[in-house]
């Protein structure tokens, strides 16, 4: 887990740069919260809201980002006047909590806007229950959010828009016809059924914080399709609580809400949440228990029996969402995999087929996009087969496959970008022998996809130019994905 973290590649330090921004965008939202003259309760409402706005805005165009960071408090700001105005009313306040959890997961269909609008919605309803907002500190709390999300829109397109820089990614939308493009109402009737476990149950552990438990279920659910990427996810959550709440006991609890210590851990904090995010979500939760902690002890309830409370509602949470993603309109974790893989399959060929036409002169030929795609695509293979591949899977064959599978693609990544390099190149000229190569390419993915016979690689030595080297290296990598994808052992990763 720690190799994970420290030794991934970071391509062109996105995450640390992203990590970074976050703690200088909250840092200031909390300053200018403080400036305005909001409390304790206003600051810290400010500074989630500007976590929020850094964190879960991801359109693919930095305008695009603009927009739906504008659009935040339009989804925030009700929802919070609805948690305030029930917060004495406990059945109203329940089934306005669901709705909200159903609506936030059912406005994933409109793509990264609907998603980001939906979980901004969900955190401000629980973010209500954390602070126990009544309507009398509603002004307070609509001040702070808005001064937030604008402090936090300020430094992301301002101070810091290290964006603009970069190519535009092809985001990777679900294909029609295999029933991942109405996932998202699937996984809006499967949320709201286990928040509704959760929130019942969660209610029984405890009257005061029993919203931690919905929120657990909320968040196992965020990204996630089939049942297995759901279950694994959750596993993850508790194990990053526990091992938070162990941490909590020798960093938060001897500070005790000290504010210059408090600060400084709450930026490390942070800082974590966001460079993690990306690689593992135990480290990333872990962050976030501890940065709960923190606030905690900011407002001077944390104690040992606290921080158990967490760890059992977390739970219960957890396991809300489990049951719903077991028996609520179940998605298996093998229709999700062969989607994806045959759709970052698919991607490597006409990533080849760009950086082919680049090195060939064609005007306009630039495959940088179709790169930052191809790692788009295998991101969601990885999470799809994660359940495939983690060590506690019973399926000892089906795990070795799945790894040589993530293997053999991180190769095909791997040579992609090396022949992408070359393509940019301005002295690299085309050489006769691309287009056969290419070709072959060509003819390894359709088999793989569609069900053929992949073509045996000759026995030839490998190429000195480097294009055609890479190249060879690629067809080699696709030639050894038959075996894994192709073995029948009671399930199928892809094409088969």
């Amino acid at each position: 887990m720690l190799k994970k973290v420290f030794v991934s590649p970071d391509p062109g330090r996105s995450r640390l740069r992203f990590a970074a921004r976050a703690v200088l965008g909250i840092g200031l939202a909390v300053v200018v919260c403080g400036l305005a003259g909001t409390s304790l309760v206003g600051a810290i409402i400010g500074g989630l809201a500007a976590l929020l706005a850094l964190f879960t805005v991801t359109d693919a165009t930095v305008r695009g980002q603009a927009v739906t960071t504008a659009l935040l408090p339009v989804a925030g700001l009700p929802v919070l006047t609805a948690a305030a105005a029930l917060h004495d009313l406990p059945v109203a306040r329940d089934l306005t909590f669901l709705a909200v959890v159903g609506a936030g997961v059912y406005a994933r269909r409109w793509g990264p806007r609907g998603h980001s609008l939906g979980v901004f919605a969900f955190m401000t309803f629980f973010i209500a229950q954390f602070l126990h907002a009544t309507t009398d500190r509603l002004p307070e709390m609509f001040a702070a959010v808005l001064l937030s999300v604008a402090t936090a829109a300020t430094v992301r397109f301002g101070l810091w828009c290290y964006e603009r820089r970069r190519p535009t990614p092809a985001a990777p939308a679900p294909p029609a016809g295999t029933g991942l493009a109405r996932i998202t109402t699937r996984q809006a009737v499967q949320a709201t059924a286990g928040a509704g476990f959760a929130l019942v149950v969660g209610q029984l552990v405890s009257g005061d914080r029993w919203y931690w438990a919905v929120g657990a279920t909320w968040w196992v659910f965020v990204n996630t399709t089939s049942r297995g990427e759901t279950l694994v996810r959750g596993f993850r959550r508790v194990l990053g609580t526990v091992v938070g709440i162990g941490l909590g006991f020798l960093i938060a609890v001897p500070v005790a809400g000290a504010p210059a210590p408090t600060a400084v851990l709450a930026a490390a904090c942070v800082f974590g949440i966001f460079y993690t995010a990306a690689v593992s979500y135990t480290w990333m939760m872990l962050c976030v228990t501890l940065l709960a902690e923190l606030l905690y002890g900011l407002l001077g309830v944390l104690g040992p029996g606290l921080l158990a409370l967490r760890i059992a509602e977390t739970g219960v949470g957890a396991l809300g969402a489990a049951l719903a993603v077991l028996f609520v309109l179940p998605v298996t974790t093998h229709a999700v995999t062969d989607v994806w893989i045959q759709r970052a399959l698919r991607c490597v060929h006409a990533c080849t087929a760009e950086a082919a036409a680049r090195l060939a002169g064609t005007e306009g030929a630039d495959p940088a996009p179709r790169v930052a795609e191809l790692e788009q695509l295998l991101g969601r293979v990885r999470l799809s087969v994660a359940p495939l591949v983690h060590p506690l899977s019973p399926m000892h064959g089906r795990r070795r496959r799945a790894r040589r599978v993530l293997d053999l693609l991180d190769d095909c990544a791997r040579e992609i970008r090396g022949l992408v390099a070359v393509a940019a190149d301005p002295e690299a000229s085309h050489d006769a022998r691309l287009a056969a190569a290419c070709w072959r390419v060509e003819a390894a993915v359709e088999a793989l996809t569609g069900g053929g016979a992949v073509p045996a690689r000759a026995g030839e030595p490998r190429a000195a130019e480097p294009a055609l080297a890479h190249l060879h290296d690629l067809e080699q990598a696709l030639a050894e994905l038959a075996a894994p994808l192709r073995t029948p052992s009671g399930s199928r990763l892809a094409g088969a």
